[in-house]
């Protein structure tokens, strides 16, 4: 061994514990320990690192890299560091019996078990955070009678078919999204029963043609009747995100919708507490109007994790309504960060998951010999 393989030998080992004092910045946990570093090696002093996480944090890129570098050369002996922090999204475990969607890793449900606690808000900017990450992501409007999304992501028009079999999703500030708005008139009612709703929102689901999706966010209906059990049933969910108010009437219903999906084996991912707080344009006085701290106490009742408060504020109902949500209308405004925030959390409860390792398996066939 030359003298300088044994010099590079050296620093590499002394890397190790250096490197074991750097944290995942989602978890705290050693990003060491957590076998993010996928690759290090060190050559005539030059260190090159990669490490991969597994999920979308391009906002955390510069900070993890920057602290990165600065722990390797504290070594003796590194000359130069260079390091590349990427991420990578894999599929996670489903119902059993469910098969995953092709082009989909990820489908997110968010659920309320009440209409105008905000859902199809939090989910449309859940999306917009995720993609703003780095994550390519989906947005399903899985709410037949009462569509939102094209409002709120600003499209209209009928999806394209190229085999006059499938759709296109529209596509909009880096998000592909489908929903049942893009196929009846704005003003039609949708007068149908159960099974009628529930094949048209499969149809809406598996006859799109999603591209290469992380996460698909599925702005679920309102309640826990036939269609959302259905689709908590027939849906390969990753995990679910509830939607409530502090107040008690809406949680009384979230609580319900949590019940739904334990039965069916759909993990919670956690809480979001919407209109949590008002806070004063003029004068700047904190008011909780529809209670205070009920999402955190549901969370702690039910051992679910609680991803954050959202206030109750002018700016959010009017860019949704403008076809512009928050996390694209203002990304740096402080509402953004919340949802930023938000969607960090939600998308390392999904790398916590158990992994889905169904495409591992070889298929195996049986034939008859001769």
């Amino acid at each position: 061994m030359s003298s300088q393989s044994a010099s590079d030998s050296v620093v590499l080992q002394a890397l190790t514990p250096v490197l074991q004092s750097v944290p995942d910045p989602l978890t705290g946990h050693s990003l060491l320990s957590a076998k993010a570093i996928q690759s290090l090696q060190v050559e005539q002093g030059q260190v090159s690192l990669v490490v991969e996480l597994g999920y979308p944090a391009k906002s955390l890129v510069a900070d993890l890299e920057a602290a990165l570098t600065a722990a390797a050369m504290t070594v003796p002996g590194v000359l130069a560091v260079h390091v590349e922090v990427k991420s990578r999204v894999v599929p996670h475990a489903v119902q059993r019996g469910v098969p995953l969607l092709p082009e989909v890793r990820n489908i997110i449900a968010v659920a309320s078990g009440k209409g105008g606690v905000g859902k199809s808000t939090t989910a449309a900017n859940l999306a917009l955070a995720l993609a703003a990450e780095g994550a390519r992501v989906g947005l399903l409007d899985a709410d037949i009678y009462g569509p939102s999304q094209p409002m709120m992501m600003g499209l209209s028009g009928k999806p394209e078919t190229l085999d006059g079999k499938t759709m296109e999703p529209h596509l909009k500030h880096g998000v592909q999204v489908m929903s049942i708005g893009f196929l009846v008139a704005q003003d039609e009612a949708m007068i149908w029963r159960g099974p009628m709703a529930t094949q048209a929102l499969e149809q809406l689901l598996r006859q799109t043609n999603w591209k290469d999706l992380d996460y698909l966010i599925v702005d679920m209906p309102p309640g826990t009747g036939d269609i959302q059990l259905t689709l908590a049933q027939r849906v390969p969910i990753t995990g679910a995100v509830v939607v409530t108010t502090p107040q008690d009437i809406a949680l009384l219903d979230a609580r319900k919708g949590i019940k739904m999906f334990e039965k069916v084996g759909v993990p919670i991912l956690g809480i979001v507490e919407n209109m949590a707080v008002h806070v004063c344009s003029q004068c700047g006085h904190v008011e909780h109007i529809f209670g205070a701290d009920g999402g955190q106490r549901m969370a702690l009742d039910y051992h679910i994790d609680y991803l954050g408060a959202l206030p109750l504020d002018l700016q959010i109902r009017l860019q949704a309504d403008s076809g512009t949500p928050t996390v694209a209308a203002d990304p740096q405004s402080e509402v953004a960060g919340l949802y930023k925030t938000v969607a960090r959390k939600v998308a390392l409860k999904v790398a916590q998951q158990a992994k889905d390792f169904s495409s591992k398996f070889p298929t195996i066939k049986i034939s008859q010999g001769t």
